[in-house]
């Protein structure tokens, strides 16, 4: 018996060939396996992961909050949606991430393009929720644009800005400003004044990058404060923000209930299910996720999280240390950069460092659109740290440091 099933193993062994997906297979998949950056897909596998067990312990505060009457919503519908749209995404982020960088240039700059036009037209054919027109009904599900564009505009961004170490003369600055603005204007008629706020700060990040000049940084630095205070008389969603968080005029209680649930749990939560103040939330799945998470499993899992995002952040500049090509480092920097960021904005509303912004947590807040738009900009940072492992091996390659590596001499 015992003989048999040996033979057999050992007859379907021999069909296999032994260097598939080996160093010596170059086969596309093969070749994305050893040059992905595995300890990043790793540290955002763990995020994905901590964000289903996030909804499944947000879901029920969110399905109460939206049944009434007639309607029932399952206790963990959110959660099994949340699932859905992971098993769509996953895919498309490995795809993207199997792209050459050529090839995803050229993507993204397609994506900005769809996605500016869809942007223009929400105003007109966009549904209304929370008070704000920024999703388009397709049936299935809400396409929300200005999330779709972020990773688009930042390799966009990055192409255009690495055209001046081509020709000098190149009006990049102007050029990459004036498409800002445009993408501000559309994003300030929805009104998203969060998502405006990221947009322009990983462009004045990018533009440091790219080497502008310091003065012209201050200045920026100074027109973003003017742009503040003029939106501060003149706009009324931030006129209300700014207030609210400033002076506790208006309808503060988003943010301190968010602030309190987070602190309920203490250092170690009430356990999973065990969080009551929850259902006290108004959006528990998505915008303030992060206090039920610090309610369920207590401030050391909120620290742990934050931490885990910081990994990300470090781990994507760290590689670009040794990164020759000026539009991989603007592009990762510039994407990495947009995705710490929110996560950062996410998390101070919730502790109420920062007036609330309506954004959500990467990877871990619920939503269809968020997730898909998220494992493309990922897909496409993967794509543009994908290194060769040989490379950085060879006697030929001067490191940043200006030594060689040292190679071994066989007698």
């Amino acid at each position: 018996m015992n003989a048999d099933i040996t033979s057999r193993i050992k007859a379907k062994a021999a069909l296999v060939d032994p260097s598939r997906y080996g160093r010596s297979d170059r086969s596309t998949a093969s070749r994305w396996f050893w040059e992905i950056d595995r300890v990043l897909l790793l540290l955002i596998a763990i995020l994905i992961g901590i964000g289903l067990i996030a909804v499944a312990a947000a879901s029920p505060a969110a399905a109460q909050r939206y049944s009434g009457g007639n309607v029932r919503v399952n206790d963990l519908f959110f959660f099994y949606r949340q699932m859905m749209w992971i098993a769509v995404s996953m895919p498309v982020m490995i795809l993207i991430s199997m792209m050459p960088r050529e090839r995803a240039k050229r993507f993204s700059i397609g994506g900005a393009v769809i996605f500016v036009v869809l942007l223009a037209a929400v105003p007109f054919i966009g549904v209304e929720k929370n008070g704000a027109v920024r999703w388009i009904e397709l049936g299935v599900g809400q396409l929300q644009p200005s999330e779709f564009l972020k990773p688009f505009f930042v390799v966009t961004m990055a192409w255009i800005l690495s055209l001046k170490e081509k020709d000098k003369g190149l009006p990049v600055f102007w050029v990459s400003g004036v498409l800002t603005a445009i993408v501000a204007a559309l994003l300030m008629k929805q009104p998203d004044f969060g998502s405006t706020i990221i947009y322009g700060t990983v462009w004045i990040a990018m533009l440091a990058l790219a080497g502008i000049r310091m003065k012209m940084l201050l200045m920026l630095g100074a027109a973003a404060l003017v742009g503040v205070v003029i939106a501060y008389f003149t706009y009324d969603v931030a006129t209300i923000r700014i207030d609210g968080f400033l002076f506790g005029e208006g309808d503060n209680f988003q943010v301190e209930n968010a602030m309190k649930t987070l602190t309920a749990g203490g250092l170690f939560g009430m356990g999973p299910g065990g969080g009551t103040r929850k259902f006290g939330l108004p959006e528990p799945h998505t915008d303030y996720i992060f206090s039920v998470i610090g309610e369920e499993f207590g401030l050391i899992a909120c620290l742990a999280i934050a931490l885990l995002y910081l990994a990300i952040v470090a781990r994507v500049l760290i590689k670009l240390l040794d990164e020759e090509s000026s539009f991989a480092i603007l592009a990762a920097a510039g994407l990495v950069i947009e995705f710490g960021l929110q996560a950062m904005i996410n998390m101070a509303v919730n502790v109420q460092i920062a007036p609330s912004k309506g954004m959500t947590l990467p990877f871990i807040s619920y939503g269809g659109s968020s997730m898909l738009a998220l494992s493309m900009g990922m897909g496409l940072l993967l794509a543009f740290t994908r290194r060769n492992p040989y490379l950085t091996r060879s006697p030929y390659v001067v490191k940043w440091s200006g030594e060689r590596p040292k190679v071994s001499s066989s007698k």
